[in-house]
């Protein structure tokens, strides 16, 4: 069975960046947010789920690819 999550960059400033994510690029209803500085993410709603942890290991990944918070990604496995 195949897992996608969608993230989509909602803000970034100081030491933070949110990101909006979800299963659906349509419906991206649940919101993350990065320490820039620890690189560590908790999840708004307090639910740290399988859709959280792909999301956030996904931004941190292609954050160290590209030395820059990205915009917007998916991951899929």
């Amino acid at each position: 069975m195949a897992s996608l999550v969608h993230f989509k960059k909602e803000s970034e400033g100081g030491a933070v960046v949110r990101y909006s994510f979800g299963e659906d690029p349509a419906d991206m209803t649940r919101i993350l947010t990065m320490n820039t500085h620890t690189r560590t993410a908790q999840p708004d709603d307090g639910d740290i789920d399988y859709t959280f942890l792909k999301a956030s290991r996904k931004i941190n990944s292609v954050y160290d690819e590209r030395s820059q918070w990205p915009e917007r990604g998916m991951s899929a496995s």
